[in-house]
């Protein structure tokens, strides 16, 4: 059997230069995080910057293929070399939003080694949500533990998570009746989030399990597209002018909460989106 020399010290020459790259980029974000140290913290956006030249290594890149395609998700680069390297850069500004100013002095405050915080980056389908919801198995308000609070939007949950202005729907409701919410509050968010299907990559860092620091939500959430703003009227919606709908959404979110605090123990703090009358969960964590 014979072989194309040419070829093989071309496959070579790409090897040496991602290994070059790779080692520039390391050596570069080691300079930053010493500046950081220093007190320079300008250098917080710098290394932001530096972590998206980052080369995504060939066994990587089969690894995610093979796992993404087991699990029924479509495969970006299957639409093109332009798709993947889109997927690519969301995983990277993940990675990258573990030096968010937010998530760097958080940890300052807490008095907690900002190196000690690892991440890894999940990747979801995103359903295009009806409605979005995110559930406290016991009362935050009250302490309540028989009783569930939830917050419930409408389109995607970045609208009920993010700095978007407004309110959303509030309700309780007792765990021993599931079938009678109470609405507390009323939503008032003008704006909804709506998406093609497509996937989200999300932070999974030690940070939400830390004893005494809540690291949820302090880190990015990227999708690969665009979400689609839709100016939207709560009053002409089901979800509160139909009581029978209104009651079927909210009983089917707060029996979920239940049945995942009896899964896991202990009160949790749950994400989720109904889509036809469906709950989905997107994801689970502790209630601090």
């Amino acid at each position: 059997m014979g072989f194309d020399i040419t070829t093989l010290a071309s496959d070579w020459d790409v090897k040496i230069l991602r290994a070059l790259s790779a080692f520039r980029v390391v050596e570069k974000l080691q300079i930053l995080k010493k500046k950081l140290g220093e007190g320079d913290f300008d250098a917080l956006g710098e290394i932001r910057q530096t972590v998206l030249l980052l080369a995504a290594p060939p066994e990587l890149v089969k690894e995610l293929k093979t796992k993404m395609l087991s699990s029924g998700m479509p495969w970006p680069g299957d639409e093109g070399e332009q798709r993947w390297e889109q997927a690519w850069t969301a995983i990277k500004k993940v990675w990258a939003s573990k030096w968010n100013e937010r998530a760097y002095f958080s940890t300052r405050k807490a008095k907690l080694d900002h190196e000690y915080l690892c991440m890894a980056v999940l990747v979801q389908e995103i359903i295009n949500a009806d409605y979005a919801f995110v559930i406290h198995t016991t009362n935050p308000s009250s302490g309540d533990s028989s009783e569930i609070y939830a917050e419930v939007v409408k389109g995607l949950g970045e609208t009920l998570v993010g700095a978007y202005p407004g309110r959303a729907l509030s309700f309780i409701c007792k765990k021993n009746n599931l079938s009678s919410p109470q609405v507390l509050g009323y939503p008032s968010k003008p704006i909804a989030l709506f998406i093609r299907r497509s996937i989200i990559f999300r932070s999974d860092s030690n940070g939400e399990d830390l004893e005494g620091y809540a690291g949820a939500g302090l880190y990015d959430s990227v999708p690969m597209d665009e979400e689609e703003k839709v100016v939207v009227d709560y009053s002409c919606d089901p979800l509160l002018n139909d009581d029978k709908f209104q009651q079927s959404i909210l009983s089917s979110i707060a029996g979920a909460g239940k049945a995942i605090e009896e899964l896991y123990r202990s009160p949790q703090d749950i994400e989720g989106v109904i889509r036809d009358g469906k709950v989905y969960v997107v994801q689970t964590r502790p209630q601090m």
